[in-house]
């Protein structure tokens, strides 16, 4: 297989769970009934750590990968600061590894003086236990992982209801060929080169338009384009990716990004037909308990 058509075969993957990034939430979220048979060794993992409503007492401690993990010793960022706000609040995703929720208040806190916002409007981090979602991302499994709108916090707190409706901005044309320059600013390009250039950022995803316009205006300073990688689904947000914290030795970090800035041919591609039309990909099974890390037996079942 070529590796346009894996790239576009991974693409059409994770499509359908991008999507849910702008899904409404709820005012009164139902709690999930009980499952008839969680011991059985075919039970989603899914299923397990959907259910989980509080983190496990456990040290703070990522196990596994990205896409194939859990988290222990979850924190959660509070709903309101000073240059922050959580939304979607119904989903109860705003938990991380502590390093990673502290790196969102740190961030956010030189916003005001990176791009002049106000702060951040911060989507999907974690599940409490981290681990695979019931609906959504194919990662965020490990507590490293943080949605970032490409909205500008209001200077005001928004109603429990404008967090649960309200939908971000999409800074993408129709076509998906380059940004919308109605509505893209040099303040999303701040912003990003600052995210992309703090130490323990790994990798910050966008939309491939993103990438274009970034590639575009970076100037001569070009280093930290090496960390912007782009993926479809990712035109109302950007994803950062946090690296492995230091002595974490069940955690599992990717390889390093590619060398270069990444806005030659590799960029070029995902602007074919192929990959901005991609056949449907057949859904994965999805992961039970026993294809996680041995450790996350133990985040499960811990008080």
């Amino acid at each position: 297989m070529s590796l346009i058509r894996i790239i576009a075969f991974s693409a059409a993957c994770l499509l359908p769970a991008a999507a849910l990034a702008q899904d409404k939430g709820t005012l009164d979220p139902t709690p999930l009934p009980p499952l008839s048979r969680p011991d059985d060794p075919a039970t989603a993992a899914k299923e397990l750590f959907g259910r989980k409503d509080k983190p496990a007492a456990l040290p703070a401690q990522s196990y596994g990968g990205y896409a194939r993990g859990c988290l222990a010793g979850g924190s959660a960022i509070p709903i309101d600061g000073e240059t922050w706000q959580v939304m979607r609040l119904s989903r109860n995703r705003n938990w991380g590894h502590p390093q990673l929720i502290a790196f969102l208040q740190q961030l956010s806190a030189k916003v005001p003086q990176v791009n002049g916002w106000t702060g951040l409007l911060v989507g999907d981090i974690s599940q409490p236990r981290g681990g695979p979602m019931i609906t959504g991302h194919a990662s965020h499994q490990i507590g490293l992982d943080a949605d970032i709108w490409l909205t500008p916090m209001p200077s005001r707190r928004l109603s429990r209801m404008e967090r649960e409706e309200m939908s971000a901005t999409n800074v993408v044309r129709p076509d998906r060929l380059d940004i919308d320059p109605k509505i893209w600013t040099t303040q999303h390009t701040a912003l990003l080169r600052a995210a992309a250039m703090e130490r323990n950022v790994a990798r910050i995803f966008v939309n491939p338009a993103i990438k274009k316009a970034l590639c575009r205006e970076a100037g001569d300073d070009r280093a930290w384009l090496r960390k912007i990688r782009p993926m479809f689904g990712h035109n109302y947000h950007f994803h950062i990716r946090l690296a492995c914290p230091d002595g974490s030795s069940g955690c599992a970090d990717q390889d390093p990004p590619p060398q270069g800035d990444g806005c030659g041919a590799e960029l070029a591609q995902w602007f074919t037909p192929e990959m901005l039309h991609p056949k449907p990909g057949k859904p994965r099974p999805p992961l039970t308990l026993a294809q996680l890390p041995g450790e996350c037996r133990r985040v499960l079942n811990a008080p």
